[in-house]
Parts: structure tokens; sequence; C-alpha cells
């Protein structure tokens, strides 16, 4: 776990609005939920055999002995605030939401165990076109985003009754190669076999490539809507490729399943990964409903923004306040809390040293304009306002704090 300092910050806030402003015109409304939740909810809903449940939740009994888990991504607490609150009741739901993820896993580039992710859920929508939409959403957002080499790995999972046939074919073709498979597939070919499918063991995913595929299991339905989504993802001039491997690490997915994946981070590629989880709604005991959702991992996305040109936090300071004693201090504090009411950006120095070394401060600032109260000003209800980036050496101008705001605001521009 990590701090993130005002030097980094700069590059979150860009993802943060640039993510806002998509989610605003895709018509996604934006969902806060608790980080902590009941254990119960991540068990049944992400699945007690996946990897995240059985050995990275931060769990813990809270003092009325409660299980409680700080919520390793965010689907299931998504779910859950929408069964809770009766949102489901008011038709389909088009939700967003932001923030700290926790996972206790091996810590490296792009991947902590405090981490970020941005995600989208769309509840209550069944049709391929809303598959496609979702994903569409994602790539346009990590393309506005400068995300290069951008590539998608699609994949159909099929319906229960799909997975279930087909888990029969893969768990006895995986019970013969037992002995040749890595220890973690061996551990999880009683609990959940489909996840030997997505092991990262080479000489696991040698022998693999002989392994029954699921698109033999498809049922002629989940076939025909899989080949829909791939012509409108063509139509939409998105490309993708086949990835039959591709099963992502969650029990609740169903149908279509993707993960975006960037050219420029190496091993760690995926950016970005979802699918359709059809079941989940009715399994945390709300109604029947269908529903696609993806997440992004904001901290690659910081990595990669960051391989790119320096992204800046706000435009800047446009004041920087320097006085110095007693009267020109109270003096230059109504200054700057006048300059703030209307929507300028100021600092104020509170140090009382030598102007001199304030002047420093203020240029090291990179604030455009600096005010200047001494006893002189205070004498005179005057404010020296000097323009800290002209070029040569320019006299300060002497104004009233009323012209000086005036004057600021026409020389800035600002409404």
């Amino acid at each position: 776990m990590v701090d993130l300092l005002p030097a980094q910050i700069g590059r979150w806030q860009h993802l943060e609005a640039t993510a806002r402003e998509h989610f605003r015109c895709a018509a996604i409304a934006e969902i806060r939920t608790p980080l902590l939740e009941v254990t119960e909810l991540f068990a049944r809903g992400i699945g007690e055999a996946t990897d995240v449940v059985g050995k990275e939740m931060y769990t813990f009994l809270d003092r009325g002995e409660r299980s409680c888990t700080l919520r390793p991504e965010g689907t299931a607490s998504v779910v859950r605030a929408a069964i809770q609150q009766g949102l489901l009741s008011q038709g389909p739901q088009r939700l967003w939401y932001g923030g700290p993820m926790f996972r206790y896993e091996r810590p490296q580039a792009g991947r902590l165990r405090q981490f970020h992710q941005i995600g989208v859920e769309l509840l209550g929508f069944a049709d391929a076109y809303s598959d496609v939409e979702a994903i569409a959403i994602a790539w346009d957002l990590l393309a506005a985003l400068g995300v290069q080499g951008l590539a998608l790995e699609l994949n159909s999972l099929g319906s229960s009754e799909d997975r279930a046939r087909y888990r029969e074919l893969l768990l006895a073709w995986l019970e013969q190669r037992r002995d040749q498979l890595d220890p973690d597939s061996q551990a999880r070919i009683a609990s959940n076999p489909l996840r030997v499918l997505d092991s990262k063991h080479p000489g696991t995913q040698e022998l693999l490539a002989d392994a029954p595929s699921l698109a033999s299991a498809l049922s002629d339905d989940s076939q025909a809507r899989f080949a829909a989504v791939q012509q409108a993802l063509t139509a939409l001039g998105i490309p993708f490729v086949l990835n039959p491997r591709l099963v992502r690490g969650l029990d609740y997915y169903s149908h279509t399943a993707f993960e975006i994946t960037s050219s420029q981070l190496g091993a760690q590629a995926t950016v970005c990964g979802g699918g359709r989880y059809d079941g989940l709604v009715q399994q945390l005991g709300g109604p029947a409903t269908p529903a696609i959702g993806w997440a992004l991992g904001m901290e690659r996305l910081v990595l990669l923004l960051s391989q790119g040109d320096d992204v800046a936090s706000e435009p800047g300071l446009d004041l920087y306040v320097v006085s110095r004693g007693e009267a020109a201090a109270a003096m230059g504090l109504s200054l700057a809390r006048r300059c703030r009411l209307v929507g300028l950006a100021v600092e104020r120095d509170a140090s009382g040293s030598a102007f001199g070394k304030q002047f420093k401060r203020a240029d090291r600032s990179g604030a455009r304009y600096a005010a200047v109260i001494g006893e002189q000003e205070v004498a005179e209800g005057m404010v020296g306002l000097k323009d800290l980036r002209a070029s040569g050496e320019q006299p300060s101008q002497r104004l009233t704090p009323e012209a000086l705001l005036e004057s600021l605001r026409e020389g800035l521009s600002r409404p």
C-alpha cells in the first residue's frame, strides 16, 4: 500500500476527469459503496473456490464478532446496493464506481495490496448489443487517455448449463493429466477446474493447447449470441482476437468475457477486464437480472500515462500573497479569501519572513501574480500587484483591493 503524493496526483485527476466525462456522455450514473462489507457477500458472489476469496481477502471479526472484509472488487458491492436500495425496481441501471480495493497478493509494478479501480455495471440489460456497448465505452475511454497498443481479447463462457457440461469434459481431461500440471493447477482441479485454463505456468499452458475447448460445449443459442457480439464489434471498428482460454478469475461470469491489454505494459498487460454475469443478482438475493460490467486498474493506467507527456494537476496558482507585519497579514488573509470566493487560486505566505525570501517562494510557486502588502500598503489601504511571469523587470501596480480583484479577473480571463 502506497501514498499518493501531490506531485503524482495530476495523472490520477486527469484519469478520473476523463472517465467522468465519458460516463456522463454514456448516461452512466455514479454510485459509491462502503469499503467494508460482510464477508458472506464476497464468498457468495465471487466464489469460495476462487483465489480472491481463498487467499487474498483482508477479513477479520469486528467487535460484534461479525466477519467483515475490505472489498476486493466492486461488482458484488454494487449489486448488493442495487438490491438493498431497491434500484432494480426502478428499471435497468447504468452505474459506475471508483475507489480503493484490497487484496493480499504479491506487490509488483501496477499491482498493490490497496489498489484503485474504476468500473461500470449495466444492470438489467440482456442483449448482445449491451455487451458491445460496455466494451466500446471501455475501449473509447482508454483511447481518449492516450493508451497505445490496445488489444481486445474475447471469449464466451456460455450459459450455466454450457459451463456445467464443459466442466465435466474438462475435469475428466485434467484428471488424466494431473501429474503433468503445476501444483496450483492440481489444487484447482477439484474446486474450480475452469481456472486451470487461466494458469500462467508455461508447462501447463503448453499442455492445455490440446484440452477440449469451451466453444465445443456452447449451445446453439450461446453460439448465436457470441456471433452477434463479434459482428457488432466489427461494425463499430473495434478489433478483437478470440482467446478460448480467457475465463476471468471470478465465478460469476457468463457468456461474454473480455480483457483489454496494452503492449506498453509488458507481462502484466491487462488494463481492463470484465464480462456478463447474468446470475449474480439472483445469487445475492435479488430478482433474476441480466448484467454486464468491467473494471480497469488505475495504477496500471497511471503507469501508462507516466510514459507520455506531463499532466498538470490543475491550472495552477493565480495569486501569491506576500505580507509583512501583523496588520498586513490580516489584510492578506482577507484579500486571499475574497479572491478565492470568485474562483481564483490563491496561496498566502504565512511565514512573516523578509520580502526577498517571500518573493523567492512566490516565484517557485508558479503563480502568475504576487500581491504585496506591507506597512505602507496597510496605511493607505492599497495592495501592490506584481506580474511574476512578465519578461524583464516590471514595476508593481498599486491598487485598492477591489481594483486588484477586478484587474486579476480581467488579466486571467476568468468569468
